[in-house]
């Protein structure tokens, strides 16, 4: 039964990751802006340490230990997990990177530079402290490790995020509360289900949910649920309308309809753009027409032309 479990989880593994991939590829492509770059580079980083060091040691204690004695099997395990921190440095690299893109601020080479090179020394620190004390074990290291610096990098990232963007935001406010937190939760679950470890299987399994459900949060919501204002060509006029939806009451998602009704865009045209049902759509329509007081789309469009001149 448990092994059931397992296979399912890793199937589940497989789908998040697949879905977070392709939709920060549609993204990119959608809005061909660097955040989106930086967003899908974390996403490859991040799911390859963990199918290669979370599954990976997975697969040597399920297949190898029959083979094998327990204390070979143990220093294959630790051995093979130091070659895996890199991709999460790089990974936490491009979170930063993605953080700071949505609160305008910029980070020059030399940044780039001391943040690879004091966590690439921090990993062989930890390599050459494993070889001299035989005694402790990697495993338990390497776990205190990853949630230190995953405490250290959410936050950071969080606090990014969260603080008031120098210039023009790619990202509305509303939703930047929501990603914020969203890092922040994904990051909490994912250290306390990774100190209380090696308690159950079950719990070992959740945290491979948390781990995977969690880094796919941003590709998710940044699809199916925020305002994203980073490939708008004039940004007084998207000011405008942002004005606009504030006076009016209208949601994040609901703005992102009237855009595309103001650019022109079929039912059917947008359902496609924002990858949301054509009833969603009618939808949305329906309650932005309640809030404005309009009854079509001419109406509308000319209520925004008319409050974005005045």
């Amino acid at each position: 039964m448990f092994k059931l479990l397992v296979y399912l989880v890793f199937i589940v593994s497989m789908g998040l990751a697949a879905l977070g991939i392709i939709l920060a590829v549609r993204l990119r492509n959608r809005h061909k802006s660097d955040i989106f770059s930086s967003l899908l580079y974390f996403l490859v980083f991040i799911f390859t340490f963990g199918f290669y060091v979370i599954w990976g040691q997975a697969f040597i204690q399920a297949y190898l230990k029959p083979f094998i004695g327990q204390d070979i099997i143990q220093k294959v395990s630790d051995i093979s997990i130091l070659p895996g921190l890199p991709f999460l440095v790089f990974a936490w690299l491009m979170l930063i990177r993605f953080s700071g893109i949505i609160s305008g601020k910029k980070f020059t080479n030399w940044n780039l530079f001391w943040f690879l090179l004091i966590n690439i020394g921090i990993i062989i620190a930890i390599g050459l402290f494993l070889a001299e004390n035989t005694a402790v074990k990697p495993a338990f290291l390497l776990r205190y490790y990853f949630i230190i610096m995953n405490f250290t990098y959410s936050f950071s990232t969080s606090a990014l995020i969260f603080s008031k963007p120098e210039g023009r935001s790619f990202i509305h406010e509303y939703d930047r509360k929501k990603i914020a937190g969203g890092i922040m939760t994904a990051m909490i679950l994912q250290c306390a289900l990774l100190v209380l470890f090696d308690l159950d299987r079950l719990i070992a399994l959740g945290f491979v949910v948390a781990f995977f459900a969690g880094n796919s949060f941003l590709p998710i919501y940044l699809n199916y649920g925020t305002m994203i204002t980073a490939t708008e060509p004039e940004a007084s006029d998207e000011v405008s309308l942002e004005g606009f939806c504030k006076k009016y009451d209208i949601s994040p998602r609901e703005t992102d309809i009237v855009r595309e009704i103001c650019g022109g865009l079929s039912n059917k045209e947008i359902s496609d753009k924002l990858f949301i049902t054509l009833q969603t759509v009618k939808d949305h329509t329906h309650r932005i027409y309640i809030k404005t007081n309009v009854r079509s789309r001419v109406q509308l469009i000319n209520l925004v032309k008319e409050e974005m001149r005045g």
